[in-house]
């Protein structure tokens, strides 16, 4: 094999390899937010401590002091700090990590409206206890409200690992930067896609393979910071495989919007949007076209 070229100056070639956002770390990190935040529901054999308020406080040092510094590593990526020695960005990623164990209790009771939307909703859900232990839906809606916390402090690449770790293990994307209200409900979660921009209000429910996504990506860096993805207003229902795209698209409040329906604009509050029957043929029978009284809102 030929030699390996490493000093051409691209990222790709890049050696500096403690100067990096540690990806294993950042995973250790969500597995020990959960054990703050559902602090019943996870055994820590680590610190060999029984009673759960001193196991919660030494998680919560030892939350603090990784976070500390995993920030001020991505802080090292962000060009308003370049040139700050290390000193200084230790000292702002300080702040940053003070700032964010202080929204801990705000996330918890997030999460909490979480899991009674989908106990509500889900008539399979066995029981709250079983949502809050195996529930993919309710891992990676933790996982991006952590995320967005450090997002909305600005904190670079960070927030993004976060969210792409409860991705690769849930199927289900969602962007640190997307706002979402309480009550929100992922059912099954598979192929679920959310962008940056999108927002979305309170007691939202969405099934597998919906995509609330950019109209076009053609701009490329020209369209960062812009409304790329749409927004969804409160008591709104997404039934499986629908595609909503668009910064300017806005699904009114109490809207249904049916399964595998593509929608690229805005509809008002309290409508219910589907795709037409489709005619069904069978070799060798004639053509059937369901009854149109019973038209397909949903695929589970």
């Amino acid at each position: 094999m030929g030699k390996l070229i490493c000093d051409k100056g691209r990222p790709i070639d890049k050696q500096d390899v403690f100067g990096q956002v540690d990806k294993y770390a950042v995973s250790d990190i969500i597995q020990k937010l959960h054990r703050i935040v559902f602090a019943g529901y996870y055994i820590d054999r680590t610190y060999r401590i029984y009673n759960i308020n001193t196991m919660i406080a030494s998680v919560t040092e030892d939350v603090a002091y990784n976070l500390n510094r995993q920030i001020a590593l991505a802080l090292r990526f962000d060009e308003k700090h370049a040139g700050k020695s290390d000193e200084e960005l230790n000292l702002i990623a300080e702040d940053l990590t003070v700032s964010f164990m202080k929204k801990i209790p705000e996330i918890r009771e997030y999460l909490d409206t979480d899991i009674e939307a989908l106990f509500v909703g889900d008539p399979a859900a066995e029981s709250k206890d079983a949502i809050i232990i195996s529930y993919p839906g309710l891992y990676a809606i933790s996982v991006q409200r952590y995320a967005h916390v450090l997002y909305n402090l600005g904190v670079p690449i960070l927030p993004r690992v976060m969210t792409e770790r409860a991705h690769s293990k849930t199927g289900i994307d969602i962007n640190p930067g997307a706002t979402i209200g309480k009550y929100f409900f992922i059912d099954h979660g598979t192929g679920v896609v959310i962008g940056e921009t999108t927002e979305i209000g309170n007691n939202v429910k969405i099934y597998q393979g919906v995509t609330l996504g950019a109209l076009s990506t053609r701009g490329g860096r020209a369209l960062t910071d812009k409304k790329r993805h749409p927004t969804i207003e409160d008591n709104v229902t997404i039934y499986s495989g629908a595609s909503i795209l668009g910064g300017d698209t806005v699904i009114g409040e109490g809207s249904v919007i049916g399964g595998n329906v593509f929608l690229t604009s805005s509809v008002p509050a309290g409508t219910k949007v589907h795709v037409a029957n489709q005619e069904l043929k069978f070799d060798g029978q004639e053509t059937k076209k369901a009854d149109e009284d019973n038209k397909w809102f949903y695929i589970i």
